[in-house]
């Protein structure tokens, strides 16, 4: 996660610049991720949000239901998910896509986030759906890319389905990373990765 954010007054003040609601906007993003720098998902309230962005109460309410959709919509706003460059076979793609995500989920503050951030997400129907729409079908995308690759190099005779492909390579990082609190070794990546490639051919 990169963490930056620009100020700069409106047409309103004598200069030109982004919309108020606009900078409001921004101003509550990056007041999301220093405060998970500093203090971590848990101990964020929207008082001191709206403190750190120097904004009120309501407009955080305006935009938002809850702590959790606004530091959600943070999160998925930073998360960029593209298929790496073509490695050559479906191995080496999908090893670079896990040694990526391994490495997103083994940042201490993003880790820490995504397990507790989970846990209140999945207890909203609605933000359950929207995560869904966003970060889980951004994974699923790209991991059908690197599929799809395979089947015109001749690897995979038909694409497997993408909620199949995504689980299988994924989902036991995710498992033991956010569910279980564990750290998996880079070690045994390659080891799921083995797995993964022998089921999908």
């Amino acid at each position: 996660m990169e963490l930056s954010v620009a100020y700069c007054w409106g047409v309103a003040s004598g200069r030109l610049g982004r919309p108020r609601e606009e900078r409001v906007d921004e101003a509550l993003a990056e007041a999301v991720r220093e405060l998970l720098t500093e203090t971590g998902y848990q101990n964020i309230t929207v008082d001191l949000i709206a403190s750190r962005a120097g904004v009120g109460k309501p407009a955080i309410y305006r935009r938002h239901r809850s702590k959790a959709e606004l530091i959600f919509s943070v999160i998925v706003h930073d998360l960029s998910e593209t298929a790496p460059d073509d490695a050559g076979s479906l191995r080496a793609d999908l090893r670079s896509l896990l040694h990526r995500i391994h490495g997103d989920l083994s940042d201490p503050v993003a880790g820490s986030v995504m397990s507790s951030l989970l846990s209140d997400v999945l207890a909203d129907p609605e933000l359950t759906a929207r995560f869904r729409d966003t970060f889980v079908r951004a994974q699923r995308d790209v991991v059908a890319e690197l599929c799809r690759r395979a089947v015109d190099r001749g690897e995979l005779k038909r694409l497997p389905e993408p909620e199949f492909a995504h689980s299988l390579l994924l989902g036991p990082l995710f498992v033991r990373h956010v569910i279980l609190g564990e750290r998996v070794p880079r070690s045994q990546l390659d080891d799921y990765l083995d797995a993964a490639v022998r089921a999908l051919t």
